[in-house]
């Protein structure tokens, strides 16, 4: 309705088409990157992000972070069917498996999911979980060095330290991950380390 209006106006005052049509291109972009992108990926406050992947829950590829970084087991399942059913790539599905799979545990559906995952941070990031839990300590630092997405590698770091009982040093490596990331991954880190090591995020909001 806004839009209708606001063309009108333009129209009414002489404006070209093309200016019209440019403005409301740029003020259609302006407000996906207020309500979508920027608390996508972009947002550092928790209450911010949270409130934004409440309300997506028609959106199953976003509202999956949510459910697994609360443990809602009982919405798990039945998002992850939505998810098996609208995303039919292989190399998509393989991504969501495996983050399901982590929060469950379930390192053989990591394993697997891994196969179908193209070369990226993720697949790397996902391999080095299977060589920590496996104990492959020394392979698991040489491998993460690959990934070029710091907050991936703080949290395999602070995860490694953690399972070697080294606290102090997880804690650090855990203010490295939250620092360097945004939106829905800064979320779901914030939910683990709320957990985890709730030390890292008392004053973070």
């Amino acid at each position: 309705m806004a839009v209708f209006v606001f063309v009108l106006f333009m129209t009414w005052n002489d404006y070209s088409l093309f200016f019209t049509i440019g403005v409301v291109l740029i003020a259609a972009f302006i407000m996906f990157m207020l309500r979508f992108y920027y608390p996508l990926s972009l947002e550092k406050r928790i209450d911010r992000v949270e409130i934004f992947l409440r309300k997506q829950q028609n959106t199953p590829g976003i509202y999956i972070s949510y459910v697994l970084a609360n443990n809602l087991d009982d919405e798990a399942e039945l998002v992850m069917e939505q998810i098996m059913q609208k995303y039919k790539w292989k190399s998509t599905q393989a991504s969501f498996k495996a983050a399901y799979g982590l929060y469950r545990k379930d390192m053989f559906a990591i394993r697997q999911a891994v196969k179908q995952m193209g070369l990226s941070d993720f697949r790397t990031y996902y391999e080095t979980i299977l060589l920590l839990e496996d104990w492959k300590i020394d392979e698991a630092r040489e491998r993460l060095q690959s990934i070029k997405k710091q907050w991936m590698r703080s949290t395999l770091l602070a995860g490694i330290e953690l399972k070697a009982e080294n606290r102090d040093t997880a804690i650090q490596h855990a203010h490295e991950a939250l620092n360097s990331s945004r939106g829905i991954n800064r979320y779901v880190l914030y939910k683990e380390y709320e957990r985890v090591l709730p030390e890292v995020v008392e004053h973070i909001s």
